[in-house]
């Protein structure tokens, strides 16, 4: 039996989720949360968690952000990423940036319990029809980058969304009640781990994070 942690904004979903892992996959617990701050909490409270299954698009997950920042901080955890999405280049990059398995809003109940089998006897799982697309052909781009931002610090993970967004630094500064200094020291720091020399670049590069708002849960979790 294992203890899981589903991780969804929406109730009905949440709730959809739950009764089918119950119908066809053994728990001892199961953990709600609705939104990346929630879920941080969570994994804090409970360390023992045996598996996550994450939305992709939750409040303050920001793209793929949140999944490299919990593959870094948990390591050893599987992740199941959520999500209404099918399109083969985001499953690809999900599991390129350490997810153990990809199962699509639209999966049967039974292939739910699949999925989930899989993954606790350490497998790697998506659905057979897209596992060649997927499991075979990750993008060393993609790897590289997820390495890279996983390197980076809490309080850069901030600066770095913020600089998506456009923000300049002493918007930054005023936001996260520093001086517009430690604000340029960060960005170098980002630029040094991205291996970028402009925003522009930092831009190109966190596009291939999918970032996306709101962000303040995100920006708020402690790691």
């Amino acid at each position: 039996m294992a203890k899981l942690i589903v991780a969804d904004d929406h109730p009905l979903f949440r709730n959809a989720l739950i009764h089918a892992i119950s119908n066809t996959f053994v728990t001892k617990a199961t953990i709600e949360t609705d939104s990346f701050e929630a879920t941080c909490t969570a994994l804090e409270q409970h360390p023992d968690a045996d598996l996550l299954l994450l939305d992709l698009h939750m409040p303050g997950n920001c793209g793929f952000l949140g999944l490299i920042q919990l593959r870094k901080q948990y390591p050893t955890l599987p992740i199941v990423v959520i999500s209404a999405s099918e399109d083969t280049d985001v499953i690809r990059r999900v599991m390129s940036f350490g997810a153990s398995a990809f199962i699509p809003k639209s999966a049967h109940p039974a292939e739910i319990g699949k999925a989930l089998s899989a993954v606790m006897e350490g497998e790697l799982w998506v659905q057979p029809a897209l596992r060649d697309q997927v499991l075979d052909q990750h993008n060393q781009t993609d790897l590289d980058l997820a390495a890279k931002v996983a390197d980076l610090t809490p309080q850069q993970y901030k600066v770095l969304f913020y600089l998506t967004e456009g923000w300049l630094n002493k918007q930054i500064a005023y936001d996260l009640h520093i001086s517009e200094a430690t604000v340029k020291a960060h960005i170098t720091a980002i630029f040094r781990k991205l291996g970028v020399t402009n925003r522009t670049q930092v831009v190109i590069q966190a596009q291939r994070l999918q970032l996306e708002p709101p962000a303040d849960k995100l920006l708020n979790a402690q790691f």
